[in-house]
């Protein structure tokens, strides 16, 4: 018996499996970091963030490590102050595509940290939080732009609360206290691919 799924014709790769949560074509590593949401709550606010890891570089695999919980302080001095964090997010688009997936959509990815959208606080209860490697102020590239509108899409199809109106960086729910994605990141792109009927 074939599972329910949310698929976007534009898109095939990004497909949401809704019992699991999962995204199917998506590399899958489980974090320890998230819990349930709370009862009745369902994914409202897609929020985007940037990161790199060290600072400014990209590949190696640290991010994926520093979500699991075992990113080794010594393997570079910026390390030594983050290695005790305990963060994660729902998906990583890497500069090539890739897509990992670190928690199951309906579960609760403890990304946001101190929040607030449109009056409400603890943004991590009710959003979906995708990474993008990637810094401020580097130009993310073309694959990601193509892999994060799919992902957006699918979401929107599979998560009635989820809108591309709903669609925030991290700095607009913690403004001062968090800049990503940056002026790097150009929306105006994303939201053109999100509501292509080609997705790009």
């Amino acid at each position: 018996m074939s599972r329910p799924v949310a698929r976007l014709a534009a898109c095939p790769a990004a497909v949401v499996d809704l019992p699991t949560g999962l995204l199917r074509g998506a590399s899958q590593v489980l974090s320890p970091h998230y819990d349930a949401r709370p009862d009745g709550m369902r994914p409202e606010l897609i929020v985007v963030h940037g990161i790199s890891l060290p600072p400014d570089d990209f590949g190696g695999g640290w991010i994926e490590r520093f979500f699991c919980g075992n990113l080794p302080p010594a393997a570079h001095p910026y390390f030594s102050a983050i290695a005790g964090l305990r963060v994660s997010a729902h998906l990583l688009i890497a500069r090539d595509g890739r897509s990992t997936q670190f928690v199951p959509f309906h579960a609760r990815a403890w990304h946001a940290g101190v929040s607030r959208y449109e009056g409400r606080d603890r943004c991590n209860d009710f959003s979906i939080g995708i990474e993008l490697e990637g810094t401020d102020n580097t130009p993310y590239t073309d694959d990601q732009y193509a892999a994060l509108a799919g992902v957006v899409r699918s979401l929107c199809a599979a998560y009635p609360g989820l809108a591309p109106a709903r669609l925030v960086g991290h700095s607009d729910i913690a403004p001062g206290r968090k800049s990503d994605p940056g002026p790097a990141f150009d929306w105006t792109r994303l939201r053109a691919a999100v509501e292509s009927p080609t997705g790009g």
